[in-house]
């Protein structure tokens, strides 16, 4: 049986249709359906069928589906334990979007020039689900924030950079004093269903601020934005560039380093593709620093007070 077939049948599962999983694989929508029909044939059964747009498997699909996943992971062990010489398989990485957008380009960069044998397969989310997917091997590593929790003793973590909380106001803003921004000023707040909200929140109780609440938003981007557009003020970890472009914004540091938001790499100790997880690690401490407490360097437009 060819790993294909079965590579792409567990792609259109996942992705819930042809198109998808073609985009995933960097193959046509026709070259997927044909390899899901030669591994129907070879199965005997039919694995997937159409349900409105989507596709889903049937109930063979589905009791094989779990079987198909073990066994593509066991294929990706067996060529990690095999590289002898230099790091070699498939890495599966999840990256928060703020990592995936700022730090993730310089390092496959880097990756692709110094160990051109990994293949990385980046998946994106939210810290929470990615964290989830790590522990449950479902996901070799993952770049995101510190989790609210200690972690436990059977994964790695290393900080790559620190992101102190900054109030974040209009270019144009008298104000100076981040508290009295917070404060006075309409406030948009970072979703408290992410780790980052969490930790502002921490922040605004520990000072006893309580801000007019104007709008709750789970994308940094978005918030700076509407800051921009005067919408009011907010508090956030000082993300890595590239910032939305054409921004006039000013960051005002809180200045306290217990609230500070570390991005790292999380992973497994035991997994068979540990050591592709400490490659990236070298190339990503190589890229980014270890850990730099804010951006190398800062965009036109955005100024601290």
């Amino acid at each position: 049986m060819d790993t294909r077939f079965l590579e792409s049948f567990v792609a259109v599962v996942e992705q819930g249709s042809l198109a998808e999983a073609a985009r995933r694989l960097h193959l046509t929508s026709a070259a997927v359906a044909q390899r899901i029909r030669a591994l129907e044939s070879e199965i005997g059964v039919r694995l997937l069928c159409r349900s409105g747009r989507t596709v889903r498997p049937t109930e063979s699909g589905a009791a094989i589906l779990n079987h198909a996943r073990n066994f593509l992971g066991q294929i990706r062990d067996l060529k990690s334990v095999a590289a002898h010489d230099a790091p070699s398989g498939e890495l599966r990485l999840g990256a928060i979007q703020s990592a995936k957008v700022g730090l993730l380009p310089n390092i496959l960069s880097g990756m692709a020039k110094k160990y051109p044998q990994v293949e990385i397969h980046i998946v994106g989310g939210m810290p929470t689900a990615l964290y989830a997917k790590v522990l449950s091997g479902e996901l070799d590593a993952a770049m995101i924030g510190d989790p609210p929790f200690p972690i436990p003793k059977a994964c790695d973590w290393r900080v790559l950079r620190k992101e102190p909380l900054i109030a974040l106001v209009p270019a144009s803003a008298s104000i100076r004093d981040p508290h009295v921004a917070l404060a006075s000023e309409p406030f948009i707040r970072l979703d408290r269903t992410t780790w980052a909200g969490r930790l502002a929140d921490r922040y605004l109780r520990h000072t006893r601020i309580r801000p007019k609440e104007r709008f709750e938003l789970d994308g940094l981007e978005a918030i700076a934005i509407m800051v921009d557009r005067g919408l009011g003020v907010s508090l956030v970890p000082d993300w890595s560039p590239p910032w939305p472009e054409g921004l006039s914004l000013r960051k005002l540091p809180v200045r306290d380093d217990r609230f500070t938001r570390h991005i790292g790499l999380l992973w497994t100790r035991a997994s068979l593709r540990a050591g592709l997880a400490h490659a990236f690690l070298e190339v990503a401490e190589a890229c980014v620093g270890h850990p730099r407490p804010g951006p190398r360097r800062r965009r036109a437009g955005l100024g601290r007070a």
